[in-house]
């Protein structure tokens, strides 16, 4: 698949995302040189199908996003900033972008497509069997998650987003950062942003008071990212329906600490300064690479002992909270 040239927002005629979505879904519809399947997500503007390049026979995925559902002009240019940004973004632990194109209504996007699911389907799994994930798989997890958000700190770019159904799984169990559509460049001089955005549970302190958010915040979600892997549950769980009373838990940092007895001082302690509440408190991500990297040698290395693995069976009283 080559590399596509600047997208441009065409004037084709305007199809809704509903009507557009009943179309791709019926069996053997075609995309441009993609034959799509089923949907495998789905955003505001946008679904993500599993496609078939019709040339190569590669798997991938394929996010149409809806560009005339989009009242606000404003949002049809991000469209065009998230392509740039993916092309920019050549990381073993980024989904990888390959091209894009228009067709009639509707922006589509082709990416590698993540063949085992994503966080979210892992943390769901291990709640199904009433098990904790084992440190060193977390870690396994982690360390490679902390790559790919590494190497876009390191080009001033925030992902923003940081959430298990944002981290996405491959065949070979290799894991990858995907849906960078709210990532932002931020030239040097730039500390931080105004713009709202972000899931709710993953939102850090700073953004609950409006005030503008810096690399620091993406820290602070890695923090959620860990805690959640631990306790198969946010750390702020319980408050889906009263966002005043989440907001005021994120804000005092009140989230119930991870089962003592399962994971070491060194993970609980990593949560705790990545989950600080002053931004500029929190480590870099730098720093909260090498933790994870040391600690996922130090599991190798003590295979089986790393983990308080005879006390894994856990009675999930929270469940839908997540």
């Amino acid at each position: 698949m080559s590399q596509a040239g600047e997208v441009e927002i065409s004037t084709a005629t305007h199809v809704s995302q509903d009507q557009q979505g009943q179309q791709d879904q019926q069996k053997g519809n075609s995309t441009g040189n993609f034959k799509v399947d089923k949907p495998i997500g789905k955003g505001n503007f946008s679904v993500v199908f599993k496609a078939t390049c019709q040339t190569t026979g590669k798997l991938v995925a394929l996010k149409k996003v809806y560009i005339y559902d989009m009242k606000d002009p404003e949002a049809r240019v991000e469209c065009i900033k998230e392509i740039n940004l993916l092309k920019s973004l050549d990381h073993p632990n980024i989904v990888r972008y390959y091209s894009s194109f228009i067709t009639p209504g509707e922006l589509n996007i082709v990416l590698e497509l993540a063949d085992a699911g994503d966080l979210s389907r892992v943390i769901k799994n291990y709640i199904s069997k009433r098990h904790l994930i084992p440190e060193p798989t977390i870690w396994k997890y982690f360390i490679q998650i902390c790559n790919g958000i590494y190497f876009m700190h390191a080009r001033r770019i925030m992902h923003r987003d940081i959430k298990p159904a944002n981290i996405f799984i491959m065949g070979d169990g290799n894991i990858k950062v995907g849906d960078l559509g709210m990532g932002r460049y931020f030239s040097p001089k730039t500390l931080a942003a105004q713009t709202i955005i972000g899931t709710p549970y993953y939102m850090s302190p700073e953004r609950i008071r409006g005030k503008g958010y810096d690399f620091k915040s993406d820290v602070w979600s890695l923090g959620c990212l860990l805690y959640e892997m631990a306790s198969l549950q946010s750390p702020f769980a319980g408050q889906k329906t009263n966002l005043y009373a989440l907001c005021r838990k994120i804000g005092n940092c009140d989230f119930a600490p991870i089962p003592s007895d399962c994971y070491s001082d060194q993970f609980q302690s990593l949560v705790e300064c990545c989950m600080t509440p002053e931004a500029t408190a929190r480590p870099s991500i730098g720093y909260v690479r090498n933790v994870a990297a040391e600690m996922m040698a130090l599991c190798s290395y003590k295979a089986n002992n790393c983990f308080a693995g005879s006390n894994t069976s856990l009675q999930i009283d929270q469940a839908e909270g997540l």
